[in-house]
């Protein structure tokens, strides 16, 4: 015996397409279809917490909303906060471009990586201490 839905072809067909459309529109229609410019200051690893003066949140958008209450426990990384919403990076860009507009959070850079010392400066500075302290 068959169901009702096995023996439509055309909802069999339909129920197999909604999940991979759904999530093309979703992306666009939370960030109402901006994107970033190239200068934006959002990197894998920019930090992100919520700020302590940030204005009253009632009128967010349940997924600046959410983003809002990630960030509140501390600072997290642009690529956590993706994760933790499971929303393509690009969207969360967004997302946290406009709570930082707004006030609600801080960013801060990542810290730069180090410059390499030059090799000959090294090895003169353990001669001059192998020399001292022998």
């Amino acid at each position: 015996m068959t169901s009702p839905d096995e023996s439509d072809p055309e909802r069999r067909l339909n129920d197999e397409m909604e999940p991979e459309a759904a999530p093309l529109v979703r992306p666009y229609v939370i960030t109402n279809g901006r994107t970033l410019l190239d200068d934006n200051e959002f990197s894998l690893i920019t930090l992100v917490t919520a700020a302590e003066s940030a204005p009253r949140a009632g009128q967010l958008d349940p997924e600046k909303q959410s983003v809002l209450e990630l960030c509140s426990g501390g600072y997290l990384a642009v690529a956590e906060i993706a994760g933790h919403t499971e929303l393509p990076v690009g969207v969360v860009k967004i997302l946290l471009s406009d709570l930082t507009a707004e006030g609600y959070l801080h960013t801060r850079a990542p810290i730069p990586p180090a410059k390499l010392v030059d090799r000959q400066i090294l090895e003169e500075v353990l001669s001059g201490l192998q020399a001292r302290f022998g």
